[in-house]
Order: C-alpha cells, then sequence, then structure tokens
C-alpha cells in the first residue's frame, strides 16, 4: 500500500494524517448453481467468461459441501444437459432462487408447475436452436441416403476398387420428405428441403396458414397415416409430452414404404426404439438416422449399433460453437431478468 502511495505518502504524514484507512471497494455478481465448467456434460470452459461476466457459479458439488455458506446466495440454476436435478429437495435448500434455467428448448426434465410452486420461474432457450437442429436433420437425411458412413468405412478398409452394389444409395432430390411436426424447426426444415427440389408433406397438431405452406410448397396431411405412407423420408420433430411418447412405434413403421428412411431429430423417447430394431432388421423399412435415442449416447454394444443400415449420433443437434454461445447468451439473458424483477423472453409456463 505505502508503494502506491509514492512519494505522496511523506505529506500526508506532514499535513496530520494519523492513520490511513482504505476501503475495497467491491461489486458482488449475483450466484448460480451450475455444474462446473468443463465437467463432463457440462458447459465448455470457452463459454465460461459469458457467464462469469454477470454471475458467480457455485457448483452442484460445492452447494453439497458447504449448504450453510451457499445456500442462502444462490438466486438462479442453470440446468446443462439435465445434470442439475431440480426437485423439491433442492428447491427448499435455496430460499433465494428466483428462476430455473435450462439450456435448449425441451424441458420435459423439468416439472413446471412444481418448480413454479415455490414461486421460481422457468425459462428455456428457444429460437436459437433452430437452424441447427434443421440442419443435422437434412445432414443425417443425406448421410443416410448416400450411405456416407458406407463410403468413409470403404475408404478406409477397402480390398477391390470396384464398390460393390451395396454401396447404392438413394436420391434425396425429387424423393418425398413428410415432417412430422411443423413447428419452427420443422418449417426450416422445410425451407431446405425446397432446395432439393423435395415433395413436402407435413403433419401437425394443427394446420399452417395457407401462405406458409406456398412459401415452401408443403401439402397438409391431416392424417399422420398418409404422411407415413407417401413419404421416402419421414423427419420426427415434436416436442417430448405424454401425447408424443412412443409417437412411432410398430404401427406407424409398418405404413412406412419399405424403401422409406426414419429420421428423428426431436427427442428419443418419440419412437419406440425396440419396434425400430425390429423394423430394420426384417427390412420393414429401408434404414433410420438418429441424432436422439434413449438414453445418450446409447451402450457399446446396444442392437441399434450393430445395424448397418442405421446412423446414431449421441444428440449433437445444436453442436456447433455459434449455437452454444448463442444458447449461453440466451440463459444470461433470462436470469438476469428474473434476478432484477423482468419478464425472462423465454419463460416457460404451463
Amino acid at each position: 500500500m505505502f508503494r502506491l502511495l509514492g512519494k505522496a505518502f511523506p505529506l500526508l504524514i506532514r499535513r496530520g494524517v494519523k492513520r490511513l484507512t482504505v476501503t475495497k471497494m467491491t461489486t458482488e455478481k449475483p450466484c448460480i448453481l451450475a455444474n462446473a465448467l468443463g465437467v463432463q456434460d457440462g458447459i465448455y470452459r470457452c463459454f465460461g467468461p459469458i457467464i462469469e461476466k454477470n454471475f458467480t457459479i457455485i457448483s452442484s458439488e460445492e452447494l453439497l459441501n458447504n449448504k450453510e455458506r451457499f445456500a442462502d446466495q444462490i438466486r438462479a440454476v442453470f440446468v446443462w444437459n439435465g445434470l442439475v436435478k431440480v426437485g423439491c429437495d433442492l428447491l427448499q435448500l435455496l430460499p433465494n432462487l428466483k428462476v430455473v434455467v435450462n439450456g435448449g428448448v425441451g424441458v420435459d426434465h423439468l416439472d413446471i408447475a412444481m418448480i413454479n410452486s415455490f414461486g421460481v420461474k422457468v425459462c428455456n432457450t428457444p429460437h436459437v436452436v433452430d437452424n441447427a437442429t434443421a440442419d443435422i436433420g437434412m445432414a443425417l437425411m443425406l448421410a443416410s441416403a448416400r450411405k456416407l458412413l458406407y463410403g468413409h468405412n470403404y475408404s478406409l478398409c477397402h480390398e477391390d476398387t470396384a464398390l460393390p452394389e451395396s454401396s447404392l444409395g438413394t436420391d434425396v432430390s425429387g424423393a418425398t420428405l413428410g415432417i412430422i411436426g411443423m413447428g419452427r424447426i420443422g418449417y426450416k426444415v422445410a425451407k431446405r428441403a425446397q432446395g432439393f427440389e423435395m415433395k413436402i408433406l407435413y403433419h401437425n397438431r394443427n394446420r399452417r396458414k395457407e401462405e406458409d405452406e406456398r412459401a415452401v410448397g408443403a401439402r397438409y396431411c391431416e392424417k399422420m397415416e398418409d404422411l407415413l405412407q407417401q413419404s421416402d423420408f419421414v423427419m420426427v420433430v415434436v416436442n417430448l409430452s405424454p401425447q408424443t411418447h412412443k409417437l412411432i412405434g410398430a404401427r406407424e413403421l409398418a405404413m412406412m414404404k419399405p424403401t422409406g428412411t426414419l429420421i428423428n431429430i426431436s427427442r428419443g423417447h418419440v419412437v419406440d426404439q425396440d419396434a425400430l430394431i425390429d423394423s430394420l432388421q426384417r427390412g420393414v423399412i429401408r434404414a433410420a438416422a438418429l441424432d436422439v435415442t434413449y438414453p445418450e449416447p446409447l451402450p457399446r454394444g446396444h442392437p441399434l449399433m450393430s445395424l448397418p443400415n442405421v446412423i446414431v449420433l449421441p444428440h449433437m443437434g445444436t453442436h456447433t460453437v455459434e449455437t452454444i454461445r448463442l444458447m449461453v447468451e440466451r440463459m444470461v439473458t433470462n436470469a438476469l431478468a428474473a434476478l432484477s424483477g423482468a419478464q425472462p423472453p423465454d419463460e416457460v409456463k404451463v
């Protein structure tokens, strides 16, 4: 301290200042509960500065080891990959909690009514994931149709120079795509498919406006059965709910063309995996391409992983630098709004 004052310190003494008191000015940032940055399945460390600019992160482990110190300080919970379990015990432990913010759109792992009963808001991060999810849907369709993984593996370990008949793919351009769930993401899929000159069918809980249909050349199927029977590719883009749990089962798969491909970019439990395995093994449908399963990722040796006509990803639909950055920024925006008493832009209500 004396070194910082330099030559001014003797002058202060001569002027009669007998004691120098220095007050440290600090601005405490509100605390949030989240898994420690960089841990398995947690928020990547490279996105930490976005959060730490506004908040102090308290990890679940820190809270567990020192409840007396941290419980009263935590005002928001960040849920990433469903790692922080928000149950009654946690809510009772955090008396000053104002908001639970989920990274991603799906909140089926959160009991919103129960959380709200504690006076705590729930938010998610819609819109920012739409483009990346639609992109992965198109990527899966193309990779499956053109057997890209087969070609890659052939290049790695081929012994012959001629491609075998089993390497033949199928055209995407001009084919019929059936979209089950024509919300924001489904509509973006339709816009992308339009560029491939695909015929687009869709089934939705509510029919979209005629101008929306005309813009992407989509035709509405009131009955999902009609879509399944006519489509070369069926892409599932619905939210998980009691109504959509195992929406696609043995009955629905049997309605598809034997040359058809099922693509799931929604939630794993929307498709009956046992029925899907059976349908693929028996040739009821041609192929499947999945970004979502149950569990995620599938354990080694799972029957789906052994089928040559299946592509399985470990839920990578939003897994880009740009999209995750936007998600984290949106989580911060919602949390700050809730803590300031303002209306969060992405509050989820029941």
